[in-house]
């Protein structure tokens, strides 16, 4: 089967999209590196993506190519533009003439900036999967887009869209994922230290593992100290062992 070379760059692309479970995996650099791809595959000026979270912009980022005139325009639609208005459908917002937007008082601000630009068409697809909206992508063209281009420029957004997203979404999944096992490794540990802490005071004091825990937690809850920071005394050999011998008394009613 023969493959052209656009679509191999398109296939290389939603590999490379699809790679975000590294610990090296940097969100800006990865919405730039969609961006670019945009600008090769679709013949852009350049491209951008707002990434917004509850209704709120929480960042912007720019191809490669043109990289401050896409920023630019991405700050320009903070009272409307492709952006917002796919992010508010859910839906993409196909090729549109700047021109024509402009006559029609559509989006002022953002198609004054540009004119400015010299952008002629712009478009915009949601970054979405599911149910979950992260933003959208904004493509801007220098040409005018007319059947049959624009068939085939939209859908081919949209699947870099898509493939981005499902990429930010495995990798929230997998920070997640990666935080909780710290945390549950951390409480693991911590668990430990305190039974090692229980059962070197029981010995030192020939006494009940229990009563060496209640004599620990008294000690650690009167001095508003972490139980796992006062078992890591214990075990250090730093903590006061007449104050701990103190509190087992008071709680134990000495050694049995």
């Amino acid at each position: 089967m023969h493959h052209t070379t656009r679509e191999l760059r398109l296939a290389a692309a939603l590999v490379e999209a699809a790679d975000t479970l590294s610990d090296s995996f940097g969100i800006e650099d990865y919405l730039q590196r969609l961006a670019d791809h945009c600008v090769d595959l679709l013949a852009a000026q350049a491209a951008g993506v707002m990434l917004i979270d509850g209704g709120r912009t929480v960042s912007l980022t720019g191809s490669s190519a043109h990289e401050d005139m896409a920023i630019d325009l991405l700050q320009a639609q903070h009272s409307g533009g492709p952006c917002l208005d796919t992010y508010g459908s859910g839906r993409a917002v196909p090729p549109v003439s700047i021109r024509a937007a402009r006559a029609a008082s559509r989006w002022p601000d953002f198609t004054e900036r540009a004119l400015r630009h010299d952008v002629v068409t712009t478009f915009a697809v949601p970054l979405r999967r599911s149910d979950r909206l992260f933003g959208a992508l904004n493509v801007f063209v220098p040409t005018l887009l007319g059947e049959p281009s624009s068939g085939s420029e939209l859908p081919m957004a949209q699947i870099l869209a898509d493939s981005a997203s499902l990429g930010l979404q495995n990798n929230t999944v997998h920070s997640q994922c990666r935080t909780l096992a710290g945390q549950l490794q951390q409480a693991l540990s911590s668990r430990v230290r305190i039974e090692q802490a229980k059962g070197m005071l029981a010995e030192r004091w020939n006494a009940r593992a229990d009563h060496a825990f209640m004599a620990l937690r008294q000690y650690a809850r009167r001095r508003r100290l972490p139980l796992d920071r006062v078992a890591s005394a214990v075990i250090e050999r730093s903590a006061d062992d007449t104050e701990l011998r103190r509190e087992f008394d008071g709680t134990a009613g000495g050694p049995s």
